[in-house]
C-alpha cells in the first residue's frame, strides 16, 4: 500500500517557492532600475512613467521601447535618441547611462 501524500507540506513548499520567486523578481526589477540609471528619478516620476508605459496602446511606441530594451540587454551602447539631450517621445531618460546588467 502506498504512503498517503502530505498535501499540507506540499502546499507549504509551493507557497515558499512562490515567495522566493516573487522576492527574486523584485530584486531583479530593482537591479534593472539601477542599471538603467532610473534610480536618479524621483519615485513619483518613475511610477508615472511606468504607469504610462502600462497604459500605452500605441503599438509603434511599444515596439520602439521593446527594441531599445533589447539593445540595452545585448549591451549595445548606441543612443537611439534623435540628438543630444533629446529623447524619443514616450521614453524614459537615461541620465546615468546604462551599466552592464
Amino acid at each position: 500500500m502506498r504512503k498517503p501524500r502530505d498535501f499540507d507540506s506540499e502546499l507549504k513548499a509551493l507557497a515558499d517557492k512562490a515567495k522566493q520567486l516573487k522576492e527574486r523578481r523584485v530584486r531583479e526589477l530593482g537591479a534593472l532600475v539601477t542599471a538603467t540609471g532610473a534610480e536618479t528619478l524621483d519615485a513619483d516620476v518613475l511610477a508615472g512613467a511606468l504607469l504610462d508605459a502600462v497604459a500605452n496602446t500605441d503599438k509603434a511606441t511599444g515596439e520602439g521601447w521593446r527594441k531599445r530594451g533589447a539593445a540595452f540587454f545585448r549591451g549595445e551602447t548606441r543612443d537611439t535618441a534623435s540628438g543630444p539631450g533629446k529623447q524619443p517621445e514616450g521614453t524614459l531618460p537615461t541620465g546615468g547611462g546604462a551599466a552592464s546588467a
